[in-house]
């Protein structure tokens, strides 16, 4: 496995979505239970075919281009909105950045490695390391790079995260990931009750860190990626349940100007596993 995640490393990124594109179809059509759940949750967003159709093959391509994103030469990569960062980090109170599963969102932590953490402030990302060994110890090297660091998704991690934001570092983090129970409260997610973390709404109200919000469209043909990034422009308030309630809205509104390159296929609804 780890010879063809080297060979799918070194293809031209065209190549590799195209690739993607087939698998995302190939997986949509041979699987029911993934079918049907992509399928009711873009009902539940009252998205339309015109709306959801392109995320098959955009699914496919998620995890077609890891392998070159995590060990192949750097893609090309836009900006929109990186005066938003440089605004938040001027400001030296951390940065939260919420990115929804929506487009590429591996290259967004990549993109500001490269651009602001070693010159301006490291990135910390919420890490939940694979069960596989082999693709364990892949992931954690891959991702080991100047400017961006890992937290594991347990005490320790949330420690680290406080720490890096009180030195005014940033944090990515999925808001829209179902968390483990007893780390989330019950939301409205599109009119759905979906279990949303709250680890993003705490950072950010006990250290005063500025939240943005970031996502990395997929460029058609291969051409690379474009980063965009805006501010919440909502205070969160004190109470948990409505702060999550502001997040999912923001993340909705997202997820909203680009349905093509959504991860509906994802158990948003699922019940959160108890943490071992």
């Amino acid at each position: 496995m780890i010879t063809l995640f080297k060979i799918l490393s070194v293809l031209p990124l065209s190549l590799v979505h195209g690739l993607g594109w087939s698998l995302g179809w190939l997986v949509f059509l041979a699987s029911g239970v993934y079918r049907q759940r992509f399928l009711a949750n873009a009902r539940q967003a009252g998205m339309g075919w015109r709306q959801w159709l392109g995320a098959v093959g955009e699914s496919g391509k998620l995890v077609a281009e890891l392998p070159r994103l995590w060990l192949g030469r750097p893609v090309p990569v836009l900006w929109e909105g990186a005066q938003h960062v440089e605004d938040a980090l001027a400001v030296g109170r951390g940065v939260v950045f919420l990115t929804p599963h929506l487009g590429c969102f591996e290259i967004t932590a990549q993109a500001y490695a490269q651009r602001y953490g070693q010159e301006k402030q490291p990135m910390t990302v919420l890490f939940r390391p694979p069960r596989q060994s082999w693709l364990r110890e892949l992931v954690t090297s891959a991702r080991a790079r100047p400017g961006l660091h890992t937290a594991p998704t347990t005490l320790a991690g949330v420690k680290q995260m406080i720490k890096a934001l009180k030195q005014g570092q940033c944090l990515g983090l999925l808001p829209d990931q179902v968390p483990p129970l007893g780390m989330g409260l019950w939301v409205p997610f599109f009119g759905r009750e979906a279990y949303t973390m709250t680890l993003s709404v705490r950072l950010a109200q006990q250290t005063g860190a500025t939240v943005l919000m970031a996502w990395g469209e997929r460029l058609s043909w291969g051409r690379g990626y474009r980063v965009h990034v805006q501010p919440l422009n909502t205070v969160l308030p004190a109470d948990s349940a409505q702060a999550a309630r502001v997040i999912n809205q923001a993340m909705e509104t997202l997820i909203r100007s680009c349905p093509q390159q959504y991860l509906w296929g994802y158990a948003r609804y699922k019940q959160p596993r108890q943490e071992v």
